[in-house]
């Protein structure tokens, strides 16, 4: 049975594993599913930096259960739909930053950069963990690494945001 037969976006896991259906763009669901990040950070990039920070663990947390039981209705750990994961690193790429166009395209090429190349530890946690928490491990450490290349970029000045 083809997996797409299992997509079902009226199950709550499912609709948000698969980033309010954004990762079933036909071509490049990972880069697509990463924009339903957007409306998380607009909505919160005025709260305080701890309740960013809380927030990123909540939807962290949240994407571990989602994504594996969304992989476990697809019987494929890590289908390609299932983009919760880049949204969870996007928004984690994103906290505290002072939003403009430019902060929120260097944040999602960084965050694509690191998620894609997986370096070092991020290819590690990618091979090594499994279920909900491997779909999601890679994902959040490519948004810290990410966030800190944002932060370290907005403190040195090099970038007007």
């Amino acid at each position: 049975m083809s997996s797409n037969r299992l997509f079902n976006l009226k199950r709550p896991h499912q609709f948000f594993g698969l980033g309010f259906g954004l990762g079933l763009a036909p071509k490049a669901p990972g880069t697509f599913g990463t924009f339903a990040a957007l409306p998380l950070i607009f909505t919160t990039m005025y709260f305080p930096l701890w309740l960013q920070i809380v927030f990123a663990v909540v939807i962290s947390v949240f994407g571990i259960w989602a994504c594996g039981k969304t992989a476990d209705d697809l019987g494929v750990h890590d289908h390609p739909a299932i983009v919760w994961d880049e949204v969870a690193g996007y928004y984690i790429t994103m906290i505290g930053a002072a939003l403009s166009w430019q902060s929120l395209l260097v944040g999602f090429l960084l965050f694509r950069f690191f998620d894609i190349a997986k370096p070092g530890p991020i290819r590690i946690l990618d091979r090594r963990l499994h279920g909900g928490l491997g779909i999601m491990a890679d994902d959040i450490l490519a948004g810290v690494f990410s966030l800190i290349c944002v932060q370290a970029l907005f403190k040195s000045g090099l970038l007007p945001f």
